[in-house]
């Protein structure tokens, strides 16, 4: 994982308060999205590998949750989801906040994990591929 670790402490503290936007961006639309947490936590292998020859995971991930109310991105979602695809793409996530009246954006690019669809929204299970400032 690519990643800017102060950027990355910033914004797991920054998710937590009310003056973080964060918006997806998948097949040039945007979709806003709420509830977010960002945790690291131990990943189903003993060992770092790469999982069925897809993508690469260790020990630990940071792991990202997310919900959307606009159940529109559910059919854009099918080709990025990990398991039965072998080629999948990465979702684009911009964070936009505001820490000691310093303005600060970023992108965080994840591979999508799971998601559960409700009436309505859809929760989206993510893991952390690469953090930039933008």
């Amino acid at each position: 994982m690519s990643v800017d670790s102060k950027l990355l402490e910033t914004l797991i503290n920054s998710v937590n308060s009310d003056s973080v936007t964060c918006t997806l961006h998948l097949n040039e639309k945007t979709f806003q999205i709420f509830n977010v947490s960002i945790v690291n936590s131990p990943t189903p292998v003993n060992q770092p590998t790469t999982r069925g020859g897809v993508y690469f995971s260790d020990k630990f991930a940071y792991k990202m949750k997310c919900e959307i109310k606009d159940l529109s991105v559910i059919s854009l979602l099918t080709n990025n989801m990990l398991g039965p695809n072998t080629e999948f793409g990465e979702l684009r996530i911009t964070v936009d906040t505001e820490i000691d009246g310093k303005k600060i954006n970023a992108e965080i690019f994840t591979n999508l994990t799971n998601s559960v669809q409700t009436p309505n929204s859809i929760e989206l299970s993510m893991i952390i591929v690469k953090l930039n400032s933008v």
